[in-house]
């Protein structure tokens, strides 16, 4: 099905997609999507040429859908790759807009069996699909993926781990460096959950990290409230970490949380477990695929509010270190409304594409 509104230049198509790899996902999220692509001004019907695409990875709350539409004080993004566009800033390439929300409010695109096989959704399924859609040029090195934050964190992972889908990424504040990031979000998200705890826990739990009951309780609570609270949403997003990066088909959750729910005390073994999902700790095996990539684009605003310009910064030290090349920028900025930065990563990486 298809659906087009036009853009000051370019266009948007809406598509819609029945996956085989998301049917029956742990959370019963729906496995028939809908997704925009932007069509750049130049394609068009009369002419033959074909295009560089990029994939946009929404950041956490975020999807395809709502990437493309009006904003209030500043452009939309297909505003603003019409401008970009328009000015020979940028060559001419198509943008597809995945729709990757879960239940939970997001996900790493990464596959797991407690969330979904996000990571096998975009390379095994979307990808071949936009290709035989479009006027693509159906090759790896004319293909990128960028993203904020979450979507950040899954254009680094998509360039780690599959590369032989995408030749370049732009990661912007993506998620690195779990110690700063999430271990400081823990104490609150573990208050939270005390709200719903029938009895107050006093002692160690007899199966640490397991639930007792509350997790469950706030899930029916947060699935099906309309407006949820701060807090919700980062007690949601800590379980969908969870979910995404130790997953545990045994448990009635499918995963295992890295603390004591009664205490507070961290269990070694599970955050061991949520390490191995760090760019940091993941970047030294990784150095050859990503030596293969022919744009890599990171940057973070040095007031970010979750630290995340430590991380970026020891990580691209740590790419210096192995060689891979890359272009890192700092800008003076938080974690919020950095849309913006989108003017140097886009050209940037449709440069390279093209």
């Amino acid at each position: 099905m298809r659906k087009t509104s036009a853009t000051l230049n370019g266009s948007v198509i809406h598509l819609e997609f029945q996956s085989e790899i998301l049917k029956d996902n742990a959370l019963g999220d729906p496995s028939l999507r809908q997704f925009p692509v932007y069509l750049p001004p130049s394609y068009n019907s009369r002419n033959k040429r074909r295009y560089p695409v990029l994939f946009d990875l929404a950041g956490f709350t975020g999807a395809g859908p709502g990437r493309v539409g009006w904003k209030n004080f500043e452009m939309s993004i297909p505003e603003r790759l019409d401008r970009l566009m328009s000015k020979s800033n940028m060559p001419h390439c198509i943008v597809v807009f995945p729709d990757c929300f879960t239940s939970y409010g997001g996900n790493q695109y990464i596959n797991s069996g407690a969330v979904g096989n996000y990571a096998d959704y975009l390379t095994k399924e979307l990808i071949p699909f936009v290709d035989a859609s479009f006027r693509t040029k159906p090759d790896r090195v004319h293909r990128g993926c960028y993203g904020k934050s979450s979507g950040g964190y899954g254009a680094l992972i998509h360039g780690m781990r599959y590369s032989k889908f995408w030749g370049g990424i732009a990661a912007h504040s993506p998620d690195c460096y779990f110690e700063l990031l999430y271990q400081t979000e823990w104490p609150a998200v573990l208050t939270h959950l005390q709200r719903w705890k029938t009895k107050p826990p006093t002692r160690a739990q007899n199966s640490p990290g397991g639930d007792d009951g509350r997790i469950a309780r706030f899930l029916e609570y947060a699935f099906k409230t309309q407006r949820p609270s701060s807090m919700d949403i980062t007690t949601l997003m800590m379980l969908c970490m969870t979910a995404s990066y130790d997953p545990n088909h045994e448990t009635k959750l499918g995963y295992t949380l890295p603390y004591d729910l009664n205490t507070g005390e961290v269990l070694p073994k599970r955050w061991q477990a949520w390490r191995k999902h760090d760019p940091l700790n993941m970047i030294t095996k990784a150095a050859p695929k990503m030596r293969t990539l022919r744009a890599i684009f990171l940057d973070c605003g040095w007031l970010d509010q979750y630290h995340l310009h430590f991380g970026t910064r020891q990580l691209s030290a740590k790419m210096r270190q192995l060689n891979i090349v890359h272009k890192y920028q700092e800008f003076e900025g938080t974690h919020s409304g950095i849309d913006y930065r989108l003017d140097e990563s886009l050209p940037y990486l449709a440069r390279k594409l093209s």
